[in-house]
């Protein structure tokens, strides 16, 4: 009979890991997408968060005067919204060398044409443009399975756009454990359901079109951006009936959870024209607000105190390298090498 394929070693309790990129200040799109997912985990699985700021060089390398601070602020806005630095480890990828030595050892056993037939690349590249048509840039598929297996992460949470990276991983790790033993793993998903949160102008939200809310926005700029939101296009006038369900702002309403009461009576007088757009917005701003205030509040005490942050983010680094330096010896110990 044949022998069963040997499993990889795992850790005690499953880990799990991502990360973002330090390219600017977090808004209301992670606040009610991925930020609460990371919260929620952190009761079930040993959690890595990552500054990415490896990855951030991919597009940002000709701009990262900020690129540090970003990092730094972005670390804030995690532990305002309710990460732990006790019960996850936070971290700069980039202090953490692992990353990089095992990236290049996978990037030997990685095809080219794996990496560019990722529906991102050539997307970016047709958005971004040739200047970031770089090594770095298409390898970074090859550094994203770095970071996940580095840590024998089990779970990644992603949405569904992002399925085909995390099976890419999926399939360096198979090629790997192919090659040289069962050392890695094979990540699986956890889907997470992010709401649609349009941006204000009723695009996509992204820094890019100047269309967001930010996290640490000070309220007057909150109530500022929340009075210039895009609405029913049919809804000219005060007497012109509208339609809610056509409506960015109605649907903000029910992301920020208003009681139902209050979505049925604001649904009821758009369409019978007897609530105008602005005071429906002057509702919003409050409620926007009601979440924002204390999370600014933590923010800016956690700002205030420079050393507390490089405290967390030096101790995330000594754990994170711990794990990472005993998963990397194993693979390289698996290679021969």
């Amino acid at each position: 009979m044949p022998a069963t394929p040997k499993e990889p070693k795992l850790p005690p309790r499953e880990r799990v890991f991502s990360g973002m990129r330090p390219t600017g200040r977090l808004h209301l799109g992670h606040l009610l997408g991925a930020l609460p997912n990371w919260v929620r985990l952190q009761d079930e699985y040993d959690c890595y968060y990552c500054v990415a700021d490896l990855h951030a060089l991919t597009t940002r390398f000709d701009s990262v005067e900020d690129m540090k601070q970003d990092g730094v602020e972005m670390v804030a806005d995690w532990i305002a919204a309710g990460i732990d630095p006790g019960r996850s480890i936070i971290f700069r990828q980039s202090e953490v060398k692992e990353h990089s030595e095992l990236a290049l050892l996978l990037g030997m056993i990685v095809p080219v044409a794996w990496l560019t037939r990722v529906p991102s690349y050539k997307e970016q590249i047709g958005e971004l443009g040739q200047r970031i048509a770089t090594f770095g840039f298409l390898g970074y598929p090859v550094l994203q399975t770095a970071d996940i297996i580095l840590y024998k992460a089990g779970r990644v949470p992603v949405g569904e756009d992002q399925l085909s990276h995390l099976e890419l991983a999926r399939e360096i790790v198979r090629r790997f454990n192919g090659l040289y033993g069962p050392v890695f793993p094979q990540p699986r998903a956890i889907l997470t359901e992010t709401p649609r949160l349009m941006g204000l102008d009723g695009r996509k939200m992204s820094k890019s079109y100047g269309n967001t809310i930010d996290i640490a926005e000070d309220p007057e700029m909150v109530r500022k951006k929340a009075m210039s939101m895009f609405t029913d296009p049919a809804r000219q006038r005060l007497k012109d009936k509208g339609h809610p369900d056509r409506c960015n702002v109605f649907s903000y309403h029910k992301f920020f959870e208003a009681p139902a009461a209050e979505l049925d009576e604001i649904d009821k007088g758009c369409r019978a024209a007897s609530i105008g757009c602005t005071q429906c917005k002057t509702r919003l701003a409050d409620r926007i607000l009601a979440v924002l205030d204390p999370i600014r509040e933590r923010r800016q005490a956690l700002l205030a105190e420079p050393g507390r942050l490089a405290a967390i983010l030096e101790d995330g680094r000594r754990r994170a390298q711990a794990a990472a330096a005993e998963v990397l010896t194993e693979a390289c110990a698996a290679i021969g090498i």
